[in-house]
């Protein structure tokens, strides 16, 4: 039995996505070449006092972009600067211990190349995103980085694709470089996104999450209709048996199926009690949110009741 033919417009993107894979390669043979300047331009990056400012024009300004949001995030201070924003009173930002990052991939943009006489005066270690190391912009840099490609994915060679690409991975490169010399840890990531999940799971406590307040109890003396209730109430998906002084156990909504199933032919009555968990997993309060998953994950629940003193302040969960 024959394949089905590939639609012709997969094939196409197809070709595109092999046409970056030869950039991307091309890049690292050029990186090898370039390996002393990279590390040199990563050096002097770690030994400033100012911040990494990126600039570029077009697809390369799109690419600084995320470059700069990279950088800032793992430690090293930056932001972007749109060269034309730059040329009319934003180069007023530009310290002389900043270091200017300039994404050109011909290396003559005419907007970026503007800047040059400022940043000459001004001092600033400059480094140069372009396709070759004999373009104005990359023999006016003080660390030339080559970030061009052999072919563009774009059929018609116009539309920057596999070059920017392989920009874009240069940029990577360098943060990651940056970010294994500072010894960035997850705890550090973290700080610079507490309102990320990594940023919950490492800076979080469980205080910080845990619902507190109305929380369902229930006695061996309530009915089945009432617990029901306070399930659905608070919807956390559990009962707790008891009072937060004396915590006899908790009911799931598993034990709740179970107790149903075991009295399908009987009264259910105050039967669902035997179904109860007894010894339900406690977290003391302060317990990082993110050791408490992996407690949730090791014992395959999605909740845990955190305790102060040995009472109950509340309930956690995924």
């Amino acid at each position: 039995m024959s394949k089905p033919a590939v639609p012709k417009s997969t094939v196409h993107g197809l070709k595109a996505i092999l046409t970056e894979v030869d950039g991307l390669q091309e890049l690292a043979k050029n990186l090898t070449l370039d390996a002393q300047c990279f590390s040199d331009a990563v050096d002097a990056i770690l030994n400033t006092k100012g911040r990494v400012i990126v600039c570029g024009m077009g697809k390369s300004g799109i690419v600084g972009k995320k470059i700069a949001a990279s950088l800032a995030s793992t430690g090293t201070p930056s932001f972007f600067m749109h060269p034309g924003e730059a040329f009319h009173g934003d180069l007023g930002m530009v310290h002389p211990d900043d270091i200017f990052l300039a994404l050109s991939n011909s290396g003559e943009t005419e907007e970026v190349l503007k800047l040059l006489s400022f940043l000459e005066g001004n001092k600033n270690t400059i480094i140069s995103f372009t396709q070759s190391h004999t373009n104005t912009l990359a023999r006016a840099a003080n660390f030339s980085l080559r970030s061009g490609v052999s072919r563009e994915a774009c059929p018609l060679q116009l539309a920057p694709t596999a070059s920017t690409t392989a920009t874009m991975a240069l940029g990577d490169a360098l943060t990651v470089a940056l970010l294994k010399a500072r010894d960035f840890q997850p705890e550090d990531f973290a700080r610079f996104h507490p309102g990320g999940s990594l940023g919950k799971k490492l800076l979080y406590k469980v205080e910080d999450v845990m619902v507190s307040e109305e929380l369902p109890f229930v006695t061996t003396e309530t009915d089945f209709g009432d617990i029901v209730w306070s399930m659905s109430r608070c919807k956390l998906g559990l009962a707790l048996v008891g009072t937060s002084e004396d915590l006899k156990g908790i009911i799931t909504d598993g034990d709740l199926r179970r107790c149903l199933q075991a009295s399908v032919n009987e009264p259910i009555g105050n039967h669902i009690f035997d179904f109860m968990t007894k010894n339900p997993i406690t977290v003391e309060k302060g317990t990082r949110f993110g050791d408490a998953l992996d407690i949730m994950e090791s014992n395959k629940v999605t909740r845990l009741i955190v305790v102060e003193n040995n009472n109950v302040v509340g309930v956690v969960q995924k």
